[in-house]
């Protein structure tokens, strides 16, 4: 039998898959609108997709964002996104990994991810409140190019086993300060605005993802895992900010760290959006999860693949041969994003 750990992991994993095929939540990038360049003077020839950092030479903006690794069940799932992102070229990064620094017998679901892809971009993954130990040994367990630490506040107060003490920067502080790998500062899916930004750079964070709301949204999981807790946290599915909004607020910090963005990327034309509003590069988990489990591994690739093809479609419809060009592409927002940004003094990014 397996560990409650484990058993949670597969809890999330099967109540994602439920929640987006009963309703995938809608992009808030559907409230910005690109302006159509009827006069690009680009061929799709002449686009380069590569992300031109030197800690993340990615040639697709786009990557396999961190969903799963603990149990048997995921395990397999994290072999076949590990297999996509070889045949395709993209980055990946795999779920927490603080299950297998207590249980061994985990650390072969997320090891299998390097085995499948050797030479791939892999991220590591562990939660704020750990060590740069223990942050070192899940980089190590995965020979990885790069560790992404995520931040969850509300989904832990949600969770009724979760955490309840945040204390977080020091910790943090220490791990991106200690790791041989880049470090990226990540939400789990309520967004961040730009004073957490400048607080988590004065911690020394170069890289942060601000995981927006729109996509998975772990209130509504933990909700459904815990259906014998009488407490129900439904005021709090719309709590955070969206992506949209977040990266928003990314674009008003001073001298502001790398942003990579998440949530709610269901389309290259999300991933578009998501770097005209600065992201250096877009993480997609709920949507690429979605598909490899209704799909299998041949349905994600050719998804991916597509995807690649239409990205530079877009950016020569843009007039953008790489992705610098794309932060003076000029777009419209909403009146209710446009309002966000009034109210929050946003108007100078």
């Amino acid at each position: 039998m397996e560990l409650t750990h484990a058993h949670r992991k597969d809890e999330h994993l099967a109540v994602a898959e439920l929640e987006y095929r009963k309703h995938a939540p809608a992009s808030s990038l559907e409230q910005m609108r690109v302006l159509h360049n009827a006069l690009p003077n680009l061929a799709v020839s002449d686009v380069d997709l590569s992300v031109h950092d030197a800690n993340f030479p990615l040639t697709t903006p786009f990557y396999i964002e961190a969903m799963t690794g603990g149990s048997q069940k995921t395990g397999i799932i994290n072999q076949q996104l590990a297999q996509v992102a070889s045949e395709t070229g993209l980055a990946m990064a795999v779920g927490s990994q603080s299950i297998a620094l207590t249980h061994p017998e985990a650390i072969e679901t997320f090891t299998i991810a390097r085995k499948t892809n050797p030479n791939g971009f892999i991220m590591a993954n562990i939660g704020a409140g750990h060590t740069a130990k223990e942050a070192q040994l899940v980089v190590n367990m995965l020979e990885a190019n790069a560790l992404e630490v995520h931040i969850n506040v509300m989904q832990e107060l949600v969770m009724a086993e979760g955490d309840r003490n945040f204390k977080w920067a020091d910790s943090l502080a220490e791990i991106i300060n200690t790791v041989n790998v880049p470090v990226i500062i990540k939400e789990v899916g309520f967004g961040m605005y730009k004073e957490t930004i400048a607080q988590l750079q004065q911690l020394g964070a170069q890289y942060i993802n601000i995981g927006g709301r729109s996509g998975t949204n772990f209130a509504v999981i933990e909700d459904r895992r815990n259906r014998t807790d009488e407490a129900d946290h439904s005021y709090l599915y719309d709590w955070g900010q969206t992506t949209a909004e977040a990266l928003l607020e990314a674009r008003a910090v001073p001298n502001a760290p790398t942003i990579f963005a998440t949530g709610g990327i269901h389309s290259p034309l999300d991933v578009l959006k998501a770097q005209i509003l600065g992201a250096k590069a877009v993480g997609v988990a709920g949507h690429f999860l979605h598909t490899v489990m209704q799909n299998d591994v041949a349905g994600l690739i050719t998804e991916v693949t597509q995807w690649q093809t239409d990205l530079a479609k877009l950016y020569t419809a843009v007039g953008a041969k790489q992705q610098s060009e794309l932060l003076q592409v000029p777009y419209v927002l909403s009146p209710e994003l446009h309002s966000y940004v009034t109210q929050r003094g946003l108007q100078n990014n």
